[in-house]
């Protein structure tokens, strides 16, 4: 099972950097837009959906910490802290001034126009609600919400940004396309980890409700976590 998901993880993600490349150096130009020689950090540099399309090639690669967990569960936790940890420290030197090579690079292409001058957050919160959901789930109810933070916000991100159209009240900005497929990703990787239709349609259902929520960077840590507790009920039910 776990080849599969590291399959599918590598393969969102090559999707996501070929969005990107597409989206800037192909329908823009081959370097930079003139905006960027003005304006400080990639936010300004990158079109909104190239940065989307780095952010959520980080949402997929995530998707690797079940099979992780299940070959050494405690190797895991420790890695995944210590992520956290080395990235806090590594982002807090760059905004006082001091640039850690790659880290900081990618952590401008992945910045949003919000996070201009301010501490970039959505690793942390990626991070930490990958950890939660492993510290505090059973592993099938983990793995669901994982995957749902993974490849259900992951295809969210990218659909709503290459493809929204209708953005209704109730979804708080979000739009139909990117909520049709937080669910079908959803669905079909709850599916293929529990087997069991209704277990499915709930995750699902919880993942899109929380995905379309105005919650910024936190929907990183609460998505899993609502996912995996609604997946552990319905399981026990």
């Amino acid at each position: 099972m776990y080849r599969f998901i590291f399959r599918v993880a590598g393969l969102g993600t090559v999707f996501a950097m070929y969005l990107t490349v597409k989206k800037v150096f192909i329908k823009k130009s081959f370097l930079f837009p003139s905006a960027a020689v003005r304006v400080p950090g990639a936010a300004a540099v990158f079109p909104e959906a190239g940065t989307e399309a780095v952010r959520k090639s980080l949402h997929f690669l995530i998707a690797l910490c079940p099979g992780m967990a299940a070959m050494n569960y405690s190797m895991t936790i420790l890695l995944l802290s210590g992520g956290i940890l080395c990235y806090t420290v590594m982002e807090m030197l760059r905004l006082s001034g001091i640039r850690v090579p790659v880290v900081s690079a990618l952590t401008d292409m992945a910045s949003r126009k919000r996070d201009l001058g301010r501490f970039v957050a959505g690793p942390v919160t990626l991070g930490t609600g990958a950890l939660f959901a492993l510290l505090l789930l059973p592993a099938p109810a983990a793995q669901i919400g994982i995957f749902a933070l993974a490849f259900g916000d992951g295809f969210a991100g990218l659909a709503g940004k290459m493809f929204g159209k209708t953005r209704p009240a109730f979804l708080y900005g979000k739009s139909v396309e990117g909520s049709l497929a937080c669910f079908t990703a959803t669905f079909l990787f709850a599916f293929f980890v529990s087997n069991n239709f209704t277990v499915s349609l709930i995750a699902a259902v919880t993942a899109t409700a929380v995905e379309a929520l105005p919650l910024k960077d936190c929907d990183n840590i609460l998505l899993p976590l609502a996912v995996g507790f609604a997946v552990r009920l319905a399981m026990n039910g």
